[in-house]
């Protein structure tokens, strides 16, 4: 039965909107550690009568091993399907009655849980997480149930949209041992064999105090955030946490080259390099990913960058192109580019000439200009970020969660400023070389006049769901 009063909601207040030249607040993080593990971060935005509370674990589709691949995404599914004391769908109803809005997410390093509400309702966010923190019910006909939901949302947005598809294929070749080969969605056989006595163990070995974060960023204060972790969170039990045994991707000797064959309208190429992030970067080498951020800004950061302004409006061989690359993953990644041709154009003169592109930065250096446009780009995305209480929550919950630790948040844009033209020609230099490439190519098939799968899902889910 359930016991938590739902109310109606105020009206929430509406932030003044960001110019160009007005940053938005910034205010300093405080940080308690409860004494079961928990910690609390707590950063104020006053501008409007609303928070956002973000629930972190440290656990995703990297910690899971064959046989149990999905299992931290279809975890994430079964959050929402009750505990003793609220009902399947009530968690959702009650944030919904109380004016909020709810969601969570997978990823390969980390599964989140958040909701947006006015200030006054948050003590009813933080009665609910508590509770299913450590009290899931996990029913094995709920989970039957959405374990076929799973399946389904795997068959939608993997096995029937050709480019995910590719993307999971390329994952799988990209990475031998390093646990970014898995899925995040899982391997379908997976799928077909795991049972509730798997949710539930990985469910009390993950999700437990100790091994999360709570995050409130918005209209409140450090002691009102505190005393309501205290009486919510503080009561529950720790567990004990084995970090997963380290898979240590193996050196890699030439390139690898698969062809995907689906059903699709366009063909697609996806390629990438293996790159460092910030958590396992050379001490000597701290610089190099703020560099491959800054080079991914220069190909792709934008009309006025490299691949937009030569490849697709320049020269007309692309209809897409483009670079990313994150320097705050939990283990060594991927430097990625995408692309589609223009018409009148096929993958091999696309691909060519992306690296082309990548070998005129490796043998030539940015200018000085060019750089400062890029950089001022990439810094006012980051900075227009902080007008969102939600990113703010974020950015906070990515960064410890991974291991880097909050304060990184406030040295970042730092570091990308102090990015030099040398550091980004010799990242390119270093580690864009062709032993190091994995390439994917999505060679499409007759589509089926019912057949819509060339419509492409999103890469990060609007519901409950996981980001690619």
């Amino acid at each position: 039965m359930n016991t938590i009063a739902a109310t109606a909601p105020p009206a929430p207040g509406v932030p003044p909107p960001l110019t160009a030249t007005q940053p938005a607040a910034v205010s300093q993080v405080t940080e308690k550690v409860l004494k079961n593990g928990l910690r609390v971060l707590v950063k104020q935005d006053h501008r409007a009568p609303i928070a956002t509370m973000q629930v972190w674990y440290r656990v995703g589709s990297s910690y899971e091993h064959d046989g149990v691949t999905g299992i931290s995404h279809l975890l994430e599914h079964m959050m929402f399907k009750g505990t003793e004391k609220v009902g399947p769908g009530e968690f959702s109803r009650i944030i919904a009655e109380n004016g909020g809005d709810e969601n969570a997410f997978t990823s390969r390093d980390y599964t989140a849980y958040f909701q947006t509400i006015a200030t006054d309702r948050l003590a009813i966010a933080f009665e609910l997480e508590a509770d299913r923190m450590r009290q899931l019910a996990l029913p094995e006909a709920e989970f039957l149930k959405e374990l076929e939901v799973v399946k389904e949302e795997r068959r939608l947005r993997t096995d029937d949209d050709p480019e995910s598809l590719a993307y999971e294929h390329f994952n799988a070749t990209a990475f031998v041992a390093a646990p970014y080969r898995i899925p995040i969605i899982g391997w379908a056989s997976d799928l077909d064999t795991i049972a509730v006595d798997d949710l539930r163990n990985w469910y009390r070995r993950w999700y437990a105090p100790n091994n999360a974060t709570l995050i409130v960023v918005g209209d409140v204060t450090p002691p009102q955030v505190f005393s309501l972790a205290e009486q919510y969170f503080g009561g529950l039990q720790a567990e004990q946490i084995t970090p997963p045994k380290s898979r240590t991707e193996p050196p890699q000797f030439g390139e690898k080259r698969i062809v995907v064959k689906a059903p699709a309208n366009e063909p697609y190429l996806l390629f990438g390099y293996k790159t460092p992030v910030l958590l396992n970067a050379n001490q000597d080498a701290a610089w190099e990913p703020y560099a491959l951020e800054m080079l991914a800004a220069i190909l792709d950061g934008g009309e006025s960058a490299r691949f937009s302004r030569e490849l697709i409006r320049g020269q007309q061989l692309a209809a897409a192109a483009s670079a990313s690359y994150s320097a705050f993953s939990r283990l060594p990644d991927l430097f990625l580019f995408e692309g589609m041709p223009a018409q009148g154009h096929d993958l091999t003169t696309l691909e060519a000439a992306m690296i082309k592109q990548i070998e005129r930065v490796q043998r030539q250096a940015v200018t000085p200009e060019e750089l400062t446009r890029a950089r001022n780009q990439l810094i006012a995305a980051k900075v227009y970020e902080q007008d969102s209480v939600f990113y703010q929550a974020m950015q906070l919950g990515q960064l410890e969660t991974v291991g880097l630790g909050w304060q990184l948040a406030d040295q970042y844009l730092a570091q990308l400023t102090a990015i030099t033209p040398a550091q980004i020609q010799a990242v390119a230099k270093k580690y864009l070389i062709p032993d190091q490439r994995t390439v994917a190519i999505l060679h499409p098939l007759p589509l089926n006049n019912d057949d819509d799968s060339d419509h492409a899902a999103p890469a990060a889910a609007r519901g409950h769901g996981y980001v690619r």
